[in-house]
């Protein structure tokens, strides 16, 4: 069967089951027109302004100047994260966790918003984003639902296969997470999953916040230790402590030596040093950057990028059909075994209108929006 839109009933895992392939260097896309580069000076808002209170659940993150990618010496970087360039932004403020089904179900309470993930699926609307000629799926298949990762496995005929471990769950969504049977009920403080990139959208509209991009949310992971792989350091071996991520075989055997199997409810895990939880693991992160697979080669080539916004397109080879945005920090599937992309500089691409049990999102704002 070929794969479809939406989910794009199985090529998600494509891009959200944190495949390791490298991209082919056919094409390299420049900065955005609005980036403005600065080869000496940067004037930055450093300080959080006087006149401006920290919002309720957020941390502000100082303007700085500093390299942006795979650090030297990191074992796990992959093309995608290369070359390392030198980028600034201005200071803003971050959430502390991911938004959480409590905040997300005030906003769907307040506005009776309705997510991707809940919605009937159109088939006119979902074959224009397909190859020519895609057949029309089972009815029984285009039915509202998401991607859930597969618990019951004992094997896989290698790592290349992506839907080995991933299952179309008809009825599954941010307030059914393992499917129609299940809830969220006492689960209040884990954060939102099943969430589609417009859906975090609607919901940032709300909440009067946007997306971070790219080079925000490494400046905000890294917080006040820059130049570590990780968001406490080099010290790969203090990753169960710090991070809830898959420890065992993967995809087969997970041994949750950091007390979680699947996700963990947010501040399970201590924050990095500016007090920001779980930028490493737990769910991955949604940005407002384009995926492009190549846009490291031509940012190196621009100088220092101030405030940069990423490519102007996307592009992934593997993906030819599929719009992605770069999603960030991993999740507790990641481990060393597949793709260890609990580290700081790791990025994958998403697209924009499907849904997974493993991705979620915090919301950022500047001072000058508030």
């Amino acid at each position: 069967m070929k794969l479809i839109k939406r989910t794009t009933l199985f090529i998600l895992p494509l891009t959200l089951a944190l495949s390791c392939a490298d991209g082919k260097k056919e094409k390299s896309t420049a900065p955005t027109e609005e980036t403005p580069t600065q080869q000496e000076s940067v004037d930055l808002l450093v300080e959080k302004p006087a006149d401006v209170d920290v919002p309720d659940g957020m941390v502000w993150v100082s303007g700085v100047r500093f390299t942006q990618g795979a650090m030297d010496g990191d074992p796990y970087a992959l093309p995608r994260e290369k070359p390392a360039h030198a980028v600034a932004v201005d200071g803003f403020f971050i959430d502390k966790t991911e938004v959480t089904n409590g905040e997300f179900k005030k906003f769907v309470d307040e506005t009776g918003y309705v997510t991707i993930a809940e919605r009937p699926i159109e088939w006119e609307e979902m074959k224009k984003q397909l190859p020519p000629n895609t057949p029309k799926p089972a009815d029984s298949v285009l039915q509202p639902g998401s991607l859930v990762f597969r618990t019951e496995l004992e094997n896989v005929h290698g790592l290349d296969d992506y839907s080995q471990w991933w299952k179309w769950q008809r009825g599954a969504n941010w307030r059914h997470p393992e499917g129609p049977d299940s809830d969220i009920k006492g689960k209040d403080n884990y954060p939102v999953v099943h969430v589609a990139y417009e859906d975090a959208l609607a919901y940032c509209k709300w909440a009067g916040r946007r997306l971070p991009t790219e080079a925000e949310w490494e400046a905000a992971a890294h917080g006040m230790m820059h130049g570590g792989i990780y968001t406490w350091g080099d010290d790969e071996s203090e990753l169960v402590e710090k991070a809830n991520t898959w420890q065992g075989t993967f995809p087969v055997e997970n041994n949750p030596e950091d007390g979680y199997a699947h996700v963990a409810p947010v501040k399970s895990f201590s924050p990095n040093s500016l007090g920001i939880f779980d930028m490493s693991g737990n769910v991955w992160e949604y940005t407002q950057d384009w995926f492009d697979v190549n846009y490291y080669e031509a940012a190196a080539q621009q100088g220092t990028l101030v405030n940069p916004t990423g490519s102007t397109e996307p592009y992934n080879p593997e993906m030819p059909y599929q719009q992605e945005k770069v999603i960030k920090g991993g999740s507790f599937l990641c481990n060393a075994s597949y793709c260890a992309s609990y580290r700081i500089s790791a990025r994958m691409g998403t697209t924009m209108d499907s849904a997974t049990d493993h991705v979620g999102f915090r919301t950022v704002v500047s001072p000058k929006d508030m």
